[in-house]
């Protein structure tokens, strides 16, 4: 249903307890079933959830899941005409009410309800039959190969990739009822509401379609938000109920980055058979979004002003169920909001999301690119795979439509890029079901849309025009500076590293090695290809700070591992300031992988476990709204790039200061800036001196004149500080002789609110690292300033021991460690 969240006189029910599951061989049929071993069962769910729950399934367990039938049944106790809902099966799937068919399905995408009469008790059996007899059938073959596939034949199924892409993701591919099952008893009074919500000038337009029966006797609309309420009558038209609301001048939701994401409470009061009944239809918001394809360009408009877009791509809570419950997606979301980032992009190998993440990201203002589920494959264009599909997309339309987050839909993941790299000809880049079908379906409802992931330019992936994956940072080792001449314009997938979780997220905890199988099974890789991403994360260890890893992981791994924590998430930071700048030619860019799916060193910034990285830490402080960095400009000196995306103008003062050894004050300087709201500036560091210095140790007359340069941007009116960046003219090497000295004390303690950690050092101290358990800091990995104080929040985490813990500040450049402790 589009937008409506209950209906008094038709309540459904969600059917989650009292199942029971049990496997077979492929090829099982009902009437053998009183010999399987039942166990109970969550639904929704998926067969590796149930078994992990029941014991027999783990991260490492070899079982090939798609080889086997599984079975779940139900013994259902009601009377009268109800409708039976199943909103999601995943795959090959047939369903029997009382022995009887109720229903197949072959997508898993696709839901589907059915009209029933009970009479008592009943038994609801539900089997998901074995997709490897399935693909063995032979099939034409694809006109490219898609290498992270072991099975080609994929293309054929509308399943998901995840657990099907060994290179990547666990092996525990979606089987079972993994969306609700529900009952709704009674024949329904009221059908589905859509809303189509807009903005036209400078009102909001909300125009309603309610489906409905003959006991409706009268609807109203109403859309509230503070003290302000609109309330618009239904008209009935041809067996349905119609209206339009217009809200004048309404406060427009933004991302959060942006502005204020404000929300209208929706709700439909409606008199049916003389009842009062009101249909909530969630929080709905006013906004415009137009993307600008001009001159291969990708710029993401929201209510006029460009947007610059960072942040990653969405992978499931629990990459086991697919489920999570509606607070898990609200802490995610949370996450995102706190690193600075403002989309998320639901991608094409994995799955459609719950309407609580999509909520969530409403509420928060992230916006939504959402893929179609399509990625890499060569998919069928026979008209009964065509039309599945059609159903399935439609569904989802029908769902996204009415969410302010949602900025664009894209056909599907790297369709065109795999066939372009895979050496089909030209006109095999485009299938009609990407360029044609699909784009009227979403395009016939007023939302944006863009083919493939990577398309546009004289290749799919051609970085200088359109959406393209971008990794010559990344995968294909390329420089730093690549991310400013490949002329980037949107990265819709960027900067995959092997990223180094903290200990506690590594298979084996503290005793993890890198070149241990536990954890090489578990580090991202192309199939066939001879390097993995650990290899990557290490290339830019080497390039930053000049030492081999190879020989550092056998002489020290504990800093072979701090190295590699910060390198990854320095390289991304990098990226994002370069891409951020006034003259950059870059929208936008999404890394790949927000969360791991299982724990070890994976794509994700954050852990399998919901626990951010270290790189998530260095990466923030470059994706905030309002942020500061520096560019070597070569011989132009250097630059320092301030930028504003708050919806105020910036008033605010820019303070450079120079350091030799690390310790020694050499210069200093000051400038007062203005920063329009949505917007960036440049200046030349120089300007901040008085007279010409060699800051960027571009003309070597002599020695460098600082190897510690510090830009702080504070405010103009109390000096209170908003943001700091760091630039070395020596490169990022660092060694551990001229030791920081570091300190750190609990300044404020509280019962009931986080505690407050001074921290300071008398020298450059580099990616300052707080640890403490039973506490989150609020900032970690930060460098710090000789003489500069930070105040840190350290907020007790649900696993907190009682009394007091004994905490620890190092920094990669130092030998000691200051001790403190929170009562």
């Amino acid at each position: 249903m589009s937008g409506i969240r209950s209906v008094a006189c038709t309540p459904r029910v969600e059917l989650r307890e009292g199942w029971q599951f049990a496997t077979a061989a492929a090829g099982s049929t009902p009437d053998r079933r009183q010999d399987w071993n039942w166990q109970p069962a969550s639904v929704p769910g998926t067969a590796a959830s149930a078994l992990r729950d029941a014991g027999q399934w783990t991260w490492d367990d070899p079982r090939t899941l798609d080889a086997e039938d599984f079975w779940w049944r139900l013994h259902l106790v009601e009377s009268g005409a109800a409708t039976l809902g199943f909103d999601g099966i995943a795959t090959l799937a047939d369903v029997w009410l009382d022995g009887k068919p109720l229903l197949g399905s072959d997508n898993m995408f696709v839901a589907h309800r059915v009209a029933v009469e009970l009479n008592g008790n009943h038994e609801l059996l539900i089997r998901c039959r074995a997709l490897a007899p399935e693909l063995a059938i032979r099939r034409p073959r694809p006109r490219w190969r898609v290498p992270m596939l072991r099975d080609q034949q994929l293309r054929w199924f509308r399943t998901s990739l995840l657990g099907r892409t060994p290179g990547w993701s666990p092996a525990c591919p979606p089987i079972g009822p993994w969306r609700p099952v529900w009952i709704e008893m009674g024949a329904p009074a009221v059908g589905e509401a859509t809303l189509d919500i807009g903005v036209e000038g400078d009102n909001g337009i909300v125009d309603v379609v309610l489906e409905s029966g003959d006991d409706i006797e009268s609807a109203i609309l109403i859309f509230e938000r503070d003290e302000q309420r609109v309330v618009s009558g239904l008209e009935r038209h041809d067996g349905r109920w119609l209206g339009r609301l217009i809200v004048n001048n309404p406060v427009l939701w933004w991302p959060h980055t942006h502005g204020e994401p404000a929300l209208y409470r929706a709700w439909l009061e409606l008199v049916v058979a003389g009842v009062a009944v009101r249909l909530d239809l969630g929080q709905r918001g006013f906004r415009t979004i137009r993307i600008d394809r001009d001159a291969g360009d990708f710029r993401v408009m929201v209510n006029g002003v460009d947007v610059f877009c960072r942040g990653a791509c969405w992978t499931p809570l629990d990459a086991v169920s697919l489920n999570a419950p509606a607070e898990a997606y609200e802490t995610a979301v949370d996450q995102v909001c706190d690193a600075g980032m403002n989309m998320l992009r639901v991608a094409g190998p994995t799955v459609y999301e719950a309407d609580a993440l999509y909520e969530a990201m409403d509420r928060a203002g992230i916006l939504l690119w959402q893929d179609l589920m399509f990625a890499n494959m060569d998919y069928p264009e026979e008209p009964g795979f065509v039309a599945g599909v059609v159903t399935e997309v439609e569904q989802e339309l029908a769902r996204l439509k009415p969410h302010a987050c949602l900025a664009l839909v894209c056909g599907n993941s790297e369709g065109e890029q795999q066939a372009a790299m895979g050496s089909a000809p030209r006109e095999r880049w485009s299938p009609a079901l990407f360029h044609e079908t699909l784009a009227a379906l979403v395009e016939a409802r007023g939302i944006a849309y863009t083919p493939s992931s990577a398309h546009g330019g004289a290749f799919p992936h051609a970085a200088n025009c359109g959406a393209s994956s971008y990794y010559g940072v990344g995968a294909y080792l390329r420089p730093l500076e690549d991310a400013r001449r490949a002329e980037v314009r949107f990265a819709s997938e960027c900067l995959a590293f092997a990223n180094i979780p903290e200990e506690s997220g590594l298979p084996g905890g503290p005793a993890a090695r890198v070149h241990h199988p536990a954890w090489k099974a578990r580090s991202p890789r192309d199939l066939g290809a001879g390097w993995d991403f650990d290899d990557v994360r290490d290339h830019y260890v080497q390039r930053l700070f000049g030492i081999d890893p190879a020989a550092l992981r056998v002489s020290d791994h504990e800093r072979y591992v701090a190295l590699g924590q910060f390198a990854s998430g320095e390289v991304m930071a990098r990226v994002f300031s370069e891409w951020r700048r006034a003259r950059s030619l870059t929208r936008g860019g999404l890394i790949w992988f927000l969360r791991d799916l299982w724990p070890g060193a994976g794509w994700g910034v954050i852990d399998a476990e919901g626990r951010p990285k270290p790189c998530y830490y260095v990466l923030r402080r470059a994706l905030a709204p309002v942020a500061i960095s520096i560019s070597d400009e070569g011989v132009n000196g250097l630059a320092i790039h301030v930028v504003n995306d708050r919806g105020a103008r910036l008033e605010a003062r820019v303070e450079l200061s120079l350091f030799r050894e690390g310790r020694i004050a050499v210069g200093r300087g000051s400038a007062d800036v203005e920063v329009d709201a949505h917007t960036a500036i440049e200046l030349a560091a120089t300007d901040l001196l008085d007279g010409f210095f060699d800051l960027s140790f571009a003309y070597r007359f002599g020695p460098p004149m600082a190897d510690v340069i510090h830009v702080a941007l504070v405010q103009r009116a109390d000096g209170a500080p908003i943001a700091d960046a760091f630039f070395h003219p020596l490169g990022h090497a660092v060694t551990r002789g001229a030791t920081p000295g570091l300190a750190a004390e609990v300044i404020a303690a509280s019962a009931t609110g986080p505690a407050v950690l001074q921290v300071g050092s008398d020298a450059f101290a580099q990616a300052v690292r707080i640890e403490v358990a039973g506490f989150r800091p609020s900032d970690n990995y930060f460098d710090l300033a000789p003489g500069q104080q930070r105040l840190i929040e350290l907020h007790a985490l649900p696993t907190r021991r009682a009394g007091s813990a004994r905490g620890s500040l190092t920094a990669l450049n130092s030998t000691t460690t200051a001790r403190f402790e929170v009562a």
